[in-house]
């Protein structure tokens, strides 16, 4: 390894070791890409996603949330997508928990990964040779100025996402108890159950939109025919918080076993609110601990100059009268 560094600095100068794997990144990128694009479609790939599209109902047609738009990065699908079932349905639903239900999620979420990377990557490239050309630079800070922008832009993707499904998941636990209320007083009010979601998820739009996004696709997919059951599932799962989860399951054990569905929306929902107040009083028996270093840092150093302050001078002073 040592004779290869040498040969490439002898060769190409002191930026030898950075050069030539920075060439060669180039030339592979070219490669891939001329590969990429000049790929033929398949047409068996062509001819079932129009049988699939055939198939399905206009109601599930009007799900989507691609508004029927061409995706120029589906020709790329092999290349952007996970191969394995397990790792592209693990994205889908974290993409999914955050918001993102188009049927290209995954497609945009890799190419922005793999995007943000190769320009940070070459912006750092950019930034070594700008720094080595006025100055010496070891070879250690070269790799790490070159390589570390890439890795950042590569990860800025995935750290938005954790950030989005973080926030939509405490929107959902913070507006879930008003919702499980407003459905109660609709069920005595003598609506079904699918108007009843219909009607909370009109209601609390304005102020927990996520879970008004999540009830409004309940009752899309019990218009277009699915299982209710199902439906029910299929929301905990998208949700992705505990007490939606449980929920559901309220709901299916109580019209499995023909228990009241009112009495079981009242004793969850009051569940729900000791909840909520539970997690209140949490975080405020925590605050008092955040809040000692600030305290001693911004209370203590102002107070000691205070009190010591004159003492010190006066000690000084007396000091230089009598050296």
């Amino acid at each position: 390894m040592d004779a290869i560094t040498a040969l490439l600095i002898d060769t190409f100068g002191p930026l030898g070791p950075l050069i030539v794997p920075g060439l060669l990144a180039l030339v592979l990128f070219g490669l891939c890409a001329v590969l990429l694009l000049n790929r033929r479609p398949d047409p068996m790939d062509k001819f079932a996603r129009m049988a699939k599209q055939s198939r399905e109902r206009p109601e599930v047609q009007s799900l989507r949330r691609d508004g029927g738009k061409v995706d120029k990065l589906e020709p790329y699908s092999t290349f952007l997508e996970p191969q394995n079932a397990e790792e592209f349905s693990a994205v889908k639903l974290k993409l999914v928990r955050a918001g993102y239900r188009g049927t290209n999620a995954v497609r945009v979420y890799h190419f922005a990964q793999f995007f943000l990377g190769m320009t940070c990557l070459v912006l750092g490239v950019a930034y070594t040779l700008y720094v080595s050309g006025s100055g010496d630079m070891s070879l250690n800070s070269m790799m790490l100025y070159t390589i570390l922008p890439g890795a950042v832009g590569y990860m800025i993707p995935k750290y938005w996402v954790t950030k989005r499904l973080q926030q939509r998941q405490e929107e959902i636990i913070n507006g879930f108890p008003d919702s499980l209320d407003m459905m109660l007083v609709c069920v005595e009010a003598g609506q079904s159950m699918d108007q009843c979601i219909g009607r909370v998820a009109r209601e609390i739009r304005a102020g927990y939109p996520a879970l008004a996004d999540e009830y409004d696709m309940v009752t899309q997919e019990i218009r277009a025919g699915k299982d209710k059951n199902q439906v029910l599932k299929d929301m905990g799962e998208r949700a992705g918080v505990t007490d939606v989860s449980n929920f559901v399951t309220v709901l299916i054990q109580s019209a499995a076993f023909g228990t009241s569905i009112a009495e079981a929306l009242r004793v969850y929902a009051a569940e729900m609110r000791d909840k909520r107040v539970m997690r209140a009083e949490e975080k405020a028996n925590t605050l008092p601990t955040k809040m000692t270093l600030a305290t001693m840092m911004l209370t203590v150093p102002p107070l000691l100059i205070i009190l010591l302050g004159p003492s010190v001078y006066n000690i000084v002073s007396t000091f230089a009268k009598f050296g």
